[in-house]
């Protein structure tokens, strides 16, 4: 319950509201001065701020500002600054030899922190952050590589990429699907599955047809894969006896690549990268552990 009331406190000098809840009254105090100057100034204050800077959004964009300031220019500037503080040892990176970056102990540091940076942005989506790959994927941490894995093979591969078709000199291969085409019955498909377990070690679906398996190896896959199915990277083949599978190796999988066939493909980063990035990344790589000294 209140009541409203034109009232002077004349002891305090202020006014009240004329509100009052159980005999207290509500003072009408004035807030003091400097705190209204501070609150006036602070609406100037913003008010030229939208206009100096963007502020006030459009259909498409904000309004630019007197000032033309934006955060994107602001990014552009410093990367910008960056990029001609490391241009000396970008040009170095990229004009020496591939195998005489190890040796320089400067150029080999930059150049592995910077292929860190690099691969975490454009190659850890598909071989994940460690390097070490997925189903379909190469694991780039172990010793098995499909093209070479010396730093000019890897080099070659981050350059112009597997298999697409935006590079004419990207690696090629392509595995026939003996299935899907027509080119192998079932019964034969079924038997050279059971074949290609046992070259890794693994124990086959049906015994009996690895010996017909066999037979359908040495005629239809020795060809790429080699007669002891070693494989051949000269063509990207993979070694089947490693025990070492990009898609998988038991029986169905196994089963699905020879009717099917597999297709994977990498884009060539000439692309999109420097020069400099391509020989950082490729520094990076090579030195994760599995890298190959040059022939």
């Amino acid at each position: 319950m209140s009541d409203k009331k034109d009232t002077k406190r004349d002891d305090l000098d202020y006014e009240t509201t004329g509100h009052s809840w159980d005999g207290i009254e509500e003072y009408n105090k004035p807030l003091p001065r400097w705190w209204l100057m501070v609150f006036y100034a602070t609406i100037i204050w913003g008010v030229g701020y939208t206009i100096a800077y963007p502020a006030w959004p459009g259909v498409r964009s904000a309004t630019a500002g007197l000032l033309g300031w934006s955060t994107r220019g602001a990014v552009a500037e410093e990367i910008s600054a960056q990029e001609a503080k490391l241009a000396p040892i970008n040009e170095q990176l990229a004009s020496v030899e591939l195998t005489s970056i190890a040796s320089d102990p400067e150029l080999n540091g930059y150049a592995q922190n910077a292929g860190a940076a690099v691969f975490r942005t454009w190659c850890a989506q598909c071989h994940g952050s460690g390097a070490a790959g997925a189903k379909g994927y190469p694991n780039l941490l172990d010793d098995d590589w499909l093209w070479g894995g010396s730093i000019e093979d890897i080099h070659t591969t981050i350059t112009h990429g597997i298999r697409n078709e935006d590079d004419p000199d990207a690696r090629y291969s392509e595995m026939p699907a003996f299935g899907r085409d027509g080119l192998l019955e079932r019964e034969q498909i079924a038997a050279v599955s059971n074949y290609v377990m046992t070259l890794s070690g693994e124990e086959p679906q049906d015994a009996s047809l690895v010996e017909e398996g066999a037979t359908v190896f040495a005629d239809n896959c020795a060809a790429c894969h080699g007669e002891d199915g070693t494989g051949d990277r000269m063509q990207g083949a993979p070694n089947l006896t490693d025990a070492i599978w990009l898609y998988g190796g038991d029986y169905a999988t196994i089963h699905e690549t020879v009717t099917n066939a597999r297709f994977g493909v990498m884009p060539n980063w000439n692309a999109r990268l420097s020069e400099a990035e391509i020989r950082a990344v490729a520094t990076y790589v090579h030195g994760l552990g599995g890298g190959e000294a040059s022939e």
